[in-house]
């Protein structure tokens, strides 16, 4: 074998040697990178299910009316929405939720519907523990709620056994240790075809009403906002449904539009001189993840001054 030959068998083992070396590199930076992928896969996923989802935060408001009476001057009011037990909510859970509102001593306490997770099936053993949960939530001027559009013939039954006060297109006035008052009115389930904004403001039909009353409606999807304001302006406006969008991004606010809630899904509106408050929730839908969207509950201090 010439010279010659013998360079050109190196010169072949060499490059093979390097194809060799630069194949295994690929293989190695590939698994490297699916590694990579997966921790953040894996990380994103438990962020989203169980650490975004499971930290509750009380979302503190001051409220500040000219038409509130002196007599209700530092009234607390809580308002929280969309339990959806079944889904990331059970029993444990859920006796966290009304420490968080019991600690703070509210006056008023407000559910604006979506209690059990649609997909749930609720044993009698569980529900008996939700209604005594719910019951041993305090109140010294009463606990009210409104319909969600999931809620089915178990909620009449939860709520009105654990001192609830269902207020489907219906109003309430409030005292406090006084005869002054404020309104309080529940609207039915838009998405079910059940909101009657005539009825739930029919207060203002009886010929002794105040029209300077200070007023606070209950109703579950936000979408309903414009149909009662355009019968009647209403101070304080609580409502649930959308999850404030489950999940939020900066500039582009909540991602996730459900019916009911297209046109308002984030946690605050200033309508002209209404304020109105959508609440987070506190269970989840779907997928069961939230991003940069925490449960919450509402909790709000009103006064005239």
């Amino acid at each position: 074998m010439t010279r010659e030959e013998l360079n050109e068998d190196k010169q072949e083992e060499i490059f093979k040697e390097e194809k060799k070396k630069k194949r295994k590199k690929r293989v190695i930076n590939f698994f490297k990178f699916l590694l990579i992928f997966l921790i953040l896969f894996y990380g994103f996923y438990l962020y989203t299910t169980y650490i975004s989802t499971g930290s509750i935060i009380v979302k503190e408001k001051r409220i500040i009316n000219n038409n509130i009476p002196n007599s209700f001057n530092g009234l607390k009011i809580i308002q929280f929405s969309d339990l959806h037990y079944g889904s990331n909510i059970d029993s444990a859970k859920l006796e966290e939720i009304i420490n968080l509102i019991n600690e703070r001593n509210p006056d008023l306490v407000f559910f604006t519907g979506d209690l059990i997770s649609k997909e749930y099936k609720l044993n009698n053993k569980e529900q008996e523990d939700i209604i005594e949960k719910l019951k041993s939530i305090n109140a010294s001027l009463g606990k009210y709620a409104v319909y969600g559009n999931e809620d089915s013939d178990k909620y009449s039954t939860i709520m009105n056994q654990s001192n609830f006060t269902i207020l489907n297109n219906e109003y309430d006035l409030i005292y406090n240790n006084s005869n002054e008052t404020i309104l309080l009115s529940g609207f039915g389930s838009l998405l079910n075809n059940n909101l009657d904004v005539d009825k739930g403001l029919s207060y203002y039909n009886e010929a002794t009403s105040n029209t300077n009353i200070y007023s606070i409606a209950l109703f579950h999807e936000p979408d309903s906002v414009d149909k009662i304001l355009s019968k009647r302006n209403v101070n304080l406006l609580l409502a649930g449904h959308s999850h404030n969008g489950t999940i939020r991004l900066p500039y582009f606010g909540g991602i996730i539009k459900k019916a009911g809630a297209k046109k308002y899904n984030d946690s605050f509106y200033k309508l002209g001189d209404s304020e109105f408050y959508i609440s987070s929730g506190l269970g989840t839908e779907g997928d069961g993840i939230r991003l940069f969207c925490k449960p919450s509950i509402n909790f709000f201090r009103i006064s005239n001054s």
